[in-house]
Parts: structure tokens; sequence; C-alpha cells
């Protein structure tokens, strides 16, 4: 299967469970595939399998991280690039994941945190912003604790 084929899966898949926990965060098909973390595993396998195959195990591939220019050269190579936008999907949705039970271990309506998740598909830690910053509004408190 080509990187853009598995592009576009992961994209789609991506687009499904973020729905699944916007939408319906308590429904049995989102705690069972979306919030039990089977996705972002599934896209933390894909992310190793294409890391793994495609990146140098010596110090010159471990050098890459050290600077902008190495990581704009690794993200040349198409596999590289995609296990990074990988890794973007599966971090991202734990977040979101994280987000929606922390909300509701603190009592905030799921309507109050949308904002939130739908930043944190779209731009990863300005949705985990808004939601520090909604979450402390809404408790009337300064709340930095991941508890």
């Amino acid at each position: 299967m080509s990187p853009s084929t598995i592009f576009e899966i992961a994209n789609t898949t991506a687009l499904l469970a973020w729905l699944l926990l916007i939408i319906v965060p308590n429904f049995a098909g989102t705690k069972w595939v979306v919030r039990s973390g089977v996705v972002s595993l599934c896209f933390a396998l894909a992310y190793a399998w294409f890391l793994l195959g495609n990146f140098s195990l010596d110090m010159e591939g471990f050098e890459a991280f050290s600077t902008l220019e190495g990581i704009m050269a690794l993200n040349g190579a198409p596999e590289l690039a995609l296990a990074g936008w990988l890794h973007y999907l599966a971090f991202d949705l734990m977040i979101g994941i994280w987000e929606v039970g922390n909300a509701q271990k603190h009592g905030l309506p799921h309507w109050l945190i949308i904002p939130a998740l739908f930043f944190t598909f779209m731009l990863g830690p300005t949705g985990l912003l808004l939601y520090f910053i909604t979450r402390s509004i809404y408790l009337r408190k300064l709340v930095l604790t991941v508890d």
C-alpha cells in the first residue's frame, strides 16, 4: 500500500474518530473504538512501521532531530513525512480523549468543550490550551493539573 493511500485512510479514520468523540462521546462504539485508544494504537503501529522501516539508526539519523534543517530533510521522504503525520494524529487524538474524560470527571458539560476538541483536532496544543482555559473558567479557578 502506498504512503498516499495510507495517508488517506489515516485521515479518514481520524476524522471519523474525532466526529464520534465530539458528537457521541458516551456511545458504546465510541468508548470501544476511540476512547479505549484503539485508533491511536493503530496510528502508533503504522508510525513505528514507517519510522523504523525508513529511518537510519546511525548517529547521523538521530542528529537530524537536533536541527530544524534536519527535521525538514526527514520530512522530504514520503514515508517519514507520513510517519510524522501519524504521530500528530495519534497524540492529538489521545489528548482529545483525555479532554473528554477530564471534562466528565470535573462535571463540565460536553457542549462546552466542543470548541477545544475541534481546535485540538485541527491545531493540537492550541486546543489543549483552550481546554485548560475553558475548564478553569467553568470551575472558577486556575487548574493546570492533568488529574
